[in-house]
């Protein structure tokens, strides 16, 4: 065998071997990218820890998982709790709904301009028997006929999701007592496959683009879900400060806040207050309008250097492509790209094209 057939077949073991790694590691993949992202944002803050603890890294990535735990986990089991209470009583009534058909509301009536066209749709529709599941194709409510099939599919899901959180965590911990040596063997391995110089400057922008990302996310959701919240609040709807803690849960997602404050101004029309609904229904498109188109980029865009429209597109184009995981991987996609504009244009300015000279110019005589 000559040296080039060997070096065909050791790549070409080389890629079945990490073909079949990624195939038995395709069920952990979003555990790893969600812990590799929060381990990324979140470094600076665990050599604080670990300083603190006199570089004790065992005991700073334990306490540091224990409390990034404790901050995701409880709100979320919290409101598993919440929800396994109401959840049978909207089972009963979505089957019911869907067997017998759904009545006209009497709030319907009291749109303006549209009550009569809605309330004939509705009739039509919805309050046709299984009229909710013909609506809802393809869902739980078309699929299932009784609540013990939609209670088993949703605590399922659940289930599965819990999972998941705690295999992340897991996975967080070791990335932070491993973070190091980890960092050196992927370095080492990008430098063999590129110029060390050339990776050194693509791994720079990688934490900061995930930080960028992170800190424009969440700080700007949080802040939209209190900026909201006071419309709740200054509305009338019952318990706004959860209303306000599920906006901003979901304003984390961009545009995904109003599905939120939409379902909070339904609420208020069902209960006879219009204006207020209204007012709410306002306000939060101002207030998501302002924060997706220009806040939110531009605390991206500040820290990682892109345009304004590279990272729009870089965090709806991650969320169309990779679900919730991408809105911290497509902006990273950008910074990548940008980089390597970036880089071609700078050689260009250092290896300028050799055009002949002109046929018409004379020659210089010496």
């Amino acid at each position: 065998m000559t040296d080039t057939q060997r070096d065909i077949v050791s790549a070409g073991f080389s890629l079945a071997l990490i073909a079949v790694t990624a195939f038995v590691m395709q069920r952990f993949f979003l555990p790893l990218v969600w812990a590799g992202i929060l381990c990324v944002a979140t470094w600076p803050l665990y050599l604080r820890v670990r300083a603190a603890l006199g570089q004790r890294t065992i005991i700073a990535a334990a306490v540091l998982t224990l409390a990034f735990a404790c901050i995701f986990i409880i709100p979320v089991l919290f409101g598993v709790a919440q929800a396994a209470r109401e959840v049978p009583v909207l089972a009963n009534f979505v089957v019911h709904a869907n067997t017998d058909g759904l009545p006209v509301p009497d709030w319907v009536a009291h749109i303006p301009l549209a009550d009569s066209a809605i309330g004939d749709w509705w009739l039509a529709t919805l309050s046709q028997p299984h009229g909710l599941g013909h609506f809802f194709a393809g869902s739980a409510v078309g699929g299932f006929h009784s609540a013990r099939d939609i209670l088993k599919i949703l605590g399922a899901d659940v289930f599965h999701r819990l999972v998941d959180f705690g295999l992340a965590f897991l996975c967080l911990f070791f990335f932070y007592k491993d973070g190091e040596a980890l960092t050196r063997q992927i370095t080492a391995v990008g430098s063999h496959f590129l110029r060390p110089e050339r990776w050194g400057r693509y791994a720079q922008k990688i934490p900061t683009a995930i930080r960028a990302t992170v800190n424009g996310l969440v700080l700007v959701g949080l802040a939209e879900g209190v900026l909201i919240g006071i419309a709740y609040a200054i509305a009338g709807l019952p318990s706004p400060a959860l209303w306000a803690f599920a906006t901003g849960i979901l304003a984390i997602i961009p545009f995904g806040a109003p599905l939120a404050y939409l379902c909070a101004a339904a609420l208020l029309v069902i209960q006879g207050n219009v204006g207020a609904a209204i007012g709410v229904a306002v306000w939060g498109t101002v207030v998501l309008f302002v924060a997706d188109h220009f806040v939110r980029p531009g605390m991206i865009g500040n820290a990682t250097r892109l345009p304004f429209l590279a990272v729009l597109f870089g965090i709806l184009g991650g969320v169309e492509a990779l679900g919730l995981v991408g809105l911290f991987i497509g902006p990273v996609v950008m910074v990548l790209f940008v980089t390597l504009w970036y880089e071609a244009n700078v050689s260009d300015k250092v290896l300028p094209v050799q055009t002949p000279a002109s046929p018409a110019a004379p020659e210089r005589t010496q």
